[in-house]
């Protein structure tokens, strides 16, 4: 049997799978669980591949640990979406990180992961993670000055999560953050052109909202043609300029994909992506 992920109306991914392991409609989304040969286990959100057991850590290392590198005091992080658990587990690395709030307002989506990616889950089990079961927007409209990191593990600008890719969400996010507090968000991949709309839309809110906007990538084998980008907002902090390449390293945090000289690197786009990401920080 083959899952083919149809990342755009000419193009599509297929993985051999060996069988199907858990299927289910839920109020939010179709949820389906495989397991392969190639990648292992691997979730899919209404026919499109979320993450796959061999190339999750690349993801939720480089949303993690980017921020963590950057900002110097890091006690409270908001995480939205993150139901997989695999952000709240890279975070569970940092003794500093006093509270770490997960909003996934799919319960099922969690008890999934709990059972078919215990990897990946036993972050949320961290004494230091609490898990609403919510609306990422609304949750957020009552924050005010609450958080140090937020972190935005939405994964469909079009879906049930549309709502956090708006001007309101990323107002919301600011104004939620502390003084010198940092957002981090998923910012789907420019190869495609049915895919690069959003990628704008995405870089001319942020960049509209934050005084510093930056945007990183990473190559991650079963997102959208490989590519994927990330999102860095920051009130205070510079990605680059305010990287602690000392206090990181002295951490001795186990990764498979960031280092700091990779931070570095990743800062670096290609020619097309930053002609985009210029283009739309000069709209109004």
């Amino acid at each position: 049997m083959w899952f083919s992920d149809y990342q755009t109306d000419a193009v599509k991914v297929s993985i051999k799978v060996e069988k199907q392991l858990f299927g289910e409609q839920t109020e939010f989304q179709r949820i389906d669980v495989f397991d392969s040969k190639e990648f292992g286990r691997f979730l899919s959100s209404d026919g499109s591949i979320v993450f796959s057991e061999k190339d999750e850590f690349v993801y939720d290392e480089m949303i993690v640990h980017v921020p963590m590198a950057v900002h110097p005091r890091v006690n409270k992080v908001l995480v939205i979406g993150g139901g997989d658990g695999g952000v709240a587990r890279e975070l569970s690395w940092y003794e500093e990180i006093e509270e770490i709030d997960v909003v996934e307002p799919d319960p099922v989506f969690v008890d999934v992961c709990r059972r078919f990616f215990p990897d990946n889950a036993c972050g949320l089990n961290d004494g230091r993670v609490r898990i609403y079961h919510e609306d990422g927007l609304r949750f957020l409209r009552t924050k005010h000055d609450a958080y140090d990191l937020i972190i935005n593990d939405a994964i469909d600008p079009l879906g049930h999560t549309a709502g956090l890719f708006t001007k309101e969400f990323y107002g919301n996010c600011f104004r939620a953050l502390r003084e010198d507090g940092i957002m981090v968000y998923q910012h789907g991949s420019p190869f495609y052109d049915e895919d690069e709309e959003s990628c704008r839309i995405m870089h001319r809110k942020a960049s509209h909202s934050f005084p510093i906007s930056r945007v990183y990538q990473a190559h991650i084998p079963t997102c959208s043609s490989g590519y994927w980008l990330f999102g860095f907002a920051s009130k205070k902090y510079h990605p680059l300029l305010d990287l602690d390449v000392l206090r990181w390293k002295n951490r001795k945090i186990k990764t498979w994909y960031y280092t700091t000289n990779l931070h570095k690197g990743a800062f670096m786009l290609p020619r097309y992506v930053e002609d985009m990401l210029e283009e739309e920080e000069g709209r109004r």
